[in-house]
């Protein structure tokens, strides 16, 4: 059974910074990419950064600069470092696994707000 497990969500001032964290059980995390998605209230759920198995990553245009996807395979974790936090940013965020399907964790909210 695949569990994706996010945490580190929370509230935040603007131009604060956060970590999340997602720890995965049941899948091959060294052969799976991993990503950040958010869905923001009334909007589509949106890809934020992404992590291939080769390290390689890829971020949306709206966080270059600010936000930093990264993994550990010995821990099975993926981590999104977000700095600079802006009210945008106010979402409920998920972490995806990729390997052969997709898999979804439970979400973390994150609210920007003063």
């Amino acid at each position: 059974q695949v569990q994706l497990v996010e945490s580190g969500g929370g509230l935040v001032q603007p131009g604060g910074s956060l970590r999340l964290s997602c720890v995965a059980s049941g899948i091959t995390f060294s052969l799976s990419t991993m990503g950040w998605y958010r869905q923001a209230p009334g909007k589509q759920r949106e890809l934020a950064a992404r992590i291939t198995i080769t390290g390689t990553t890829n971020y949306a245009d709206s966080v270059k600069g600010r936000f930093t996807i990264s993994r550990d395979n010995a821990k099975n974790t993926v981590y999104l470092q977000m700095n600079n936090l802006k009210p945008e940013d106010t979402a409920v965020y998920y972490c995806n696994a990729n390997h052969f399907s997709d898999y979804w964790g439970q979400g973390t909210q994150v609210t920007v707000s003063s």
